[in-house]
């Protein structure tokens, strides 16, 4: 059986995959960056023995599989992460990887290369103790979490449909707690399209989108029901060429997150029915949901206990809990699959110069992450 205490004296191998993994930026819409992550973790599972698979990608960075045997044949667990990052390449000249008071501070370091490097560490525990699993293993590593999923999720749901558990390596709860629920996530996009004017000679032959669209805002700003769950926020609003030109053009970027699924129908059917104002605009929305609900149903309770037995098993006792916040667990949960999300290292300050990881998580979630495929 491996312990924390094993893991423990792995904590410096962790930290050493884990600085290499984050000292090569990433960001998500530069396919290059996130493909020098992809060779790293490659070169890893090689050295594991993994059968590698890559799913070559055009713009999107590159996916990659492994696969390790088990005793059975019947449906494996499958583990889930992404490579890449929403920082910039040139953020580590202002946010350099670096250990302070327990922490490991860095881009990507939380969310989520360090639920990468537990991984690897935890497969490699597994081989160098000869300790083979009963089920079957296979790890997706994706390339565009931050953006959406929008190559990876067909692979995704393709995958855990075959599988009998999913694990997600996103950072877990600040008290450790595994994300048992989260919310749904949504994106509009409202342009109002106007008359373009002089904005002193012809004002009145102008008909301004940016006002059209102010009149909308406090409307979709009320969608919003805390009871429920659900949230509407106007967060990015974009118009206008000078400040002498009645603008022709404007628009705005709306988040939604719901816990609901039956909101999503509601909002969307409120959002299409938004008319123009003025006279002379029009409207042109677009959108709709991105990742549904994972919610804390009866299968994700049975799924969480079932953890709990087996975290006691290893000297972990795990907590719950839940987050507006989404990942690629939403897209597993309707699905019908038992899954467990947040079983990367516990930190703060995630897409924030904040970002850090605290170290002795690391073993922590090493040692769940290989009791759950040992004895699940």
């Amino acid at each position: 059986m491996l312990t924390l205490d094993h893991f423990t004296k792995q904590t410096p191998r962790m930290i050493n995959l884990l600085r290499r993994l984050v000292e090569i930026e990433s960001p998500t819409h530069e396919k290059q960056a996130v493909d020098q992550v992809g060779q790293v973790i490659i070169q890893e599972l090689k050295r594991l023995n993994a059968q590698v698979e890559i799913v070559p990608q055009i713009e999107a960075g590159d996916h990659i599989l492994a696969r390790w045997p088990g005793k059975e044949t019947a449906p494996g667990i499958l583990i889930i992460g992404h490579m890449d990052t929403v920082y910039p390449r040139g953020t580590l000249a202002s946010m350099p990887c670096k250990e302070c008071e327990g922490r490991l501070y860095g881009p990507g370091t939380q969310d989520m290369k360090g639920g990468i490097a537990i991984t690897l560490i935890a497969i490699e525990a597994l081989q160098e103790q000869h300790l083979s699993t009963r089920l079957p293993i296979t790890a997706l590593f994706t390339s565009d979490e931050e953006a959406g999923s929008s190559t990876s999720r067909q692979l995704i749901e393709q995958l855990a449909r075959q599988s009998a558990l999913v694990l997600c390596m996103e950072p877990g709860m600040l008290d450790g707690g595994l994300k048992t629920w989260r919310k749904g996530v949504g994106m509009f996009r409202m342009t109002a399209y106007g008359r373009a004017a002089h904005a002193g000679g012809d004002h009145a032959q102008g008909r301004n989108a940016i006002e059209e669209l102010s009149y909308h805002i406090p409307s979709i700003q009320r969608l919003t029901n805390y009871e429920l769950g659900t949230t509407l926020n106007v967060g990015v609003i974009r118009g206008g060429t000078a400040r002498n030109v009645v603008p022709d053009k404007a628009s705005i970027e709306v988040d939604l997150r719901v816990t609901e699924p039956a909101e999503v129908e509601r909002v969307t059917y409120a959002m299409q029915a938004l008319q123009p104002k003025l006279d002379g605009t029009r409207l042109e929305i677009q959108g709709t949901l991105n990742r549904p609900p994972m919610p804390r149903n009866e299968l994700m309770i049975a799924t969480f206990e079932k953890a709990c037995q087996i975290g006691a098993e290893v000297g972990l006792n795990l907590l719950e809990g839940g987050t507006g916040g989404a990942s690629d667990a939403n897209f597993v949960a309707p699905l019908g699959v038992p899954v467990l999300d947040g079983l990367g290292p516990i930190g703060e300050g995630q897409h924030s110069e904040r970002e850090h990881i605290q170290i002795a998580s690391l073993p922590q979630r090493a040692t769940l992450l290989a009791g759950l495929l040992m004895r699940w």
